[in-house]
């Protein structure tokens, strides 16, 4: 994840944008989505995943796994050198440690809702921290989470932050996003094109590093934008929602994905999202993070991150009838 991520409303959200025989899901209805109950065995759930770091780096601040059911990819918020985030650990560190923690989370409540996995997932990352961090530090580390979970006749989902969730319903590609991020870096880009511009370089890292600080200081707050960092009450401002497995509007694909790989519709335009869902059937996500890299290599005019390349990781869940 670049040094922020995008955004939503107070804790409601634009969820998704229209693409070829699709629909936007109303940002209500994605707030008051029902959290996964136990049921019955439904159809078989089939997971493939790609996660890569950035070319030249040797860690990745990404993370894709799976326990049993449960599904989900984090996206790390890169530091700036030199910046200053009152913790001695580092994104890679807590994506981790949030995955393990959701995992134990699901396993020891398997019928609680994403939104509660999550919130004592986030607490008890609190405490891993071990007391030597200042967590109320707005560059504490931080994580985007968007998490599906299959249970019996339906599927849960969760997006918190900008990693968008592709979902193949019946045949129609409904998009989750959470915008709120960007929301907030729209009004940051505004008042800093009111600036003079940087006489140098170093100019140039210092006001870089000065409007992450500014962007931090409206992480998990109100008119500013929802991530997972060291305040469980974040989950609760996650878009959630329910999708049904059978009968003719029943989830077919769904797409996890951090924006390293979303960039390839959202920035690159190198296929629209059922495009998407359709080369990570065929070809598997792999394939889409080759796509981006090249991208990347080929069209750096395109971007709109300050990075030239970025983690990506997507995870494919099909849908087989039980």
């Amino acid at each position: 994840m670049a040094a922020g991520h995008r955004s939503v409303p107070d804790g409601q959200g634009r969820v998704g944008r229209p693409v070829a025989g699709g629909r936007t899901i109303a940002a209500a209805e994605a707030a008051a989505g029902p959290g996964t109950r136990a049921g019955s065995a439904g159809p078989i759930m089939r997971v493939r995943s790609a996660s890569a770091p950035a070319p030249g780096r040797a860690v990745n601040e990404d993370l894709a796994f799976q326990f049993g059911p449960l599904v989900g990819v984090l996206d790390g918020a890169t530091v700036p050198e030199g910046f200053d985030t009152g913790c001695r650990h580092g994104p890679a560190w807590y994506v981790r440690h949030l995955a393990a923690r959701l995992g134990l989370a699901a396993a020891a409540r398997p019928a609680a809702t994403l939104v509660s996995s999550l919130a004592a997932a986030i607490l008890a990352v609190r405490a891993d921290h071990g007391g030597e961090c200042d967590l109320d530090h707005p560059g504490t580390p931080s994580s985007t989470v968007c998490l599906l979970r299959s249970s019996g006749d339906e599927v849960d989902w969760l997006v918190l932050c900008d990693s968008p969730l592709v979902l193949d319903v019946g045949g129609r590609v409904d998009v989750v996003v959470d915008d709120r991020l960007e929301t907030a870096m729209v009004d940051l880009r505004r008042m800093a094109a009111t600036l003079p511009e940087p006489a140098d370089d170093g100019d140039r890292v210092d006001r870089f590093r000065r409007a992450v600080g500014l962007q931090r200081e409206r992480m998990n707050r109100t008119h500013g934008y929802w991530v997972a960092a060291a305040d469980p009450d974040a989950a609760y401002h996650a878009l959630t929602g329910t999708v049904p497995l059978r009968g003719p509007g029943g989830l077919r694909r769904a797409a996890l994905l951090t924006d390293g790989a979303s960039c390839a519709v959202e920035q690159f335009g190198l296929f629209d999202w059922a495009g998407l869902l359709d080369l990570l059937t065929t070809e598997g996500p792999g394939a889409l993070v080759d796509r981006v890299r090249a991208a990347e290599r080929d069209r750096p005019d395109r971007l709109r991150r300050h990075k030239p390349t970025d983690d990506a990781s997507a995870v494919l869940c099909e849908f087989d009838p039980a």
